[in-house]
């Protein structure tokens, strides 16, 4: 039996050769379209509220915390943060953004075309370091790769596909990072969360088990979605291991990042923080904050025990720097040296034709 969305893929494909053609499309009639309109109605609508009812609180809770806050403590903590930890702070920050290159790189190798590792290197890490700060991924990290990639001869639609295929990685990274700790440590996850251990458990199979049969469907044939219009066809086994492995990889550095600049005392072992860590992105994606900020903190606060608020804050603080905006400003920089560069390029390629 062949591939449901596979055949609404085939068919968008027809309809926009169609039109290429000149030769009107034949209208593309979805029994099902007009009964799942008010179901997808509703699920935004919910999920509106959601974020809304997640980014209330966060504010409500970090606003209370802020106004507690012994400020005289934070600068204290913060100066005691030892030149250590920022290195390591720095390095696997690094190492973060490196694999993140990956993404791309997979993406890329899936649509079989070729570029520059330079090219992506710069298009990935720029994309990355101003969407998680500016928020709107699809849009502000689009806009950016598209600037990047179109130089090298990529479409429109090329760069959109690969933008969806990067953000798969990075779902099916935490999907697995999650679920790993669930499994590997649900009584200690227990202890934070409040669940049985055998529901953590069972949650953490579901996530693994989840990113199994992904990998096993998407092995067994070419396999289309259709998302917000686009057909897009999926990696198969090979990418999608990659996938996998870099997305979590990439959480990992991203979670040591954090976990090097707690404060000593808190208690937790790296395995067990990466798992709260993932929990607090998700809380944050849910929110749509631009870099979860508020609901990711919020998640912090109340999970990771240290020995005082201020402590724990100076750690976020240092954290959002280091993770954030330091990368958001040399991302800002490296875009205006390549304008310079290319522009450069261009004016130095008409100087030598008209010498000619």
């Amino acid at each position: 039996m062949s591939d449901p969305q596979a055949q609404k893929a085939q068919s968008l494909e027809g309809a926009e050769k169609a039109g290429q053609s000149g030769t009107p499309a034949p209208a593309l009639k979805d029994p099902s379209a007009a009964e799942s309109k008010p179901v997808s109605r509703w699920l935004h609508v919910a999920a509106t509220v959601f974020s809304l009812l997640i980014l209330a609180l966060s504010a409500f809770v970090v606003t209370r915390t802020l106004l507690a806050t012994d400020y005289s403590a934070l600068r204290t903590a913060i100066n005691l943060t030892s030149l250590e930890q920022l290195l390591e702070a720095a390095g696997l920050t690094a190492c973060s953004y490196i694999v993140l290159t990956g993404y791309d790189a997979c993406a890329l190798r899936h649509l079989k075309v070729r570029v520059p590792y330079v090219t992506t290197a710069l298009a990935s890490f720029t994309s990355y370091a101003i969407s998680f700060t500016m928020g709107f991924a699809l849009v502000t990290g689009g806009t950016v790769r598209y600037w990047i990639y179109s130089q090298s001869g990529l479409r429109a639609g090329q760069v959109l596909s690969l933008t969806l295929i990067a953000g798969l990685t990075f779902w099916l990274g935490m999907v697995l990072v999650i679920g790993a700790v669930l499994i590997a440590m649900p009584e200690a996850i227990a202890e934070i969360n409040k669940l049985k251990v055998i529901f953590n458990f069972l949650i953490g199979i579901g996530a693994v088990g989840s990113v199994l049969a992904w990998l096993g469907w998407v092995s067994l044939a070419k396999r289309r979605m259709v998302v917000r219009g686009v057909a897009l066809e999926l990696p198969g086994f090979k990418i999608t291991i990659a996938q996998v492995l870099l997305g979590a990889l990439d959480l990992l550095f991203a979670a040591g990042t954090l976990y090097v600049l707690l404060p000593a005392g808190h208690g937790l072992d790296y395995l067990t923080f990466t798992g709260l860590y993932v929990f607090g992105c998700l809380l944050g994606i849910a929110s749509n904050a631009p870099g979860g900020i508020g609901a990711f903190e919020v998640t912090m606060l109340k999970t990771v025990p240290t020995p005082s608020t201020e402590s724990l804050l100076a750690a976020l603080v240092l954290f959002r720097l280091i993770y954030y905006f330091i990368p958001f400003v040399l991302a800002f920089a490296l875009l205006g040296a390549h304008e310079i560069q290319r522009r450069w390029k261009l004016l130095r390629s008409e100087m030598d034709a008209n010498g000619k």
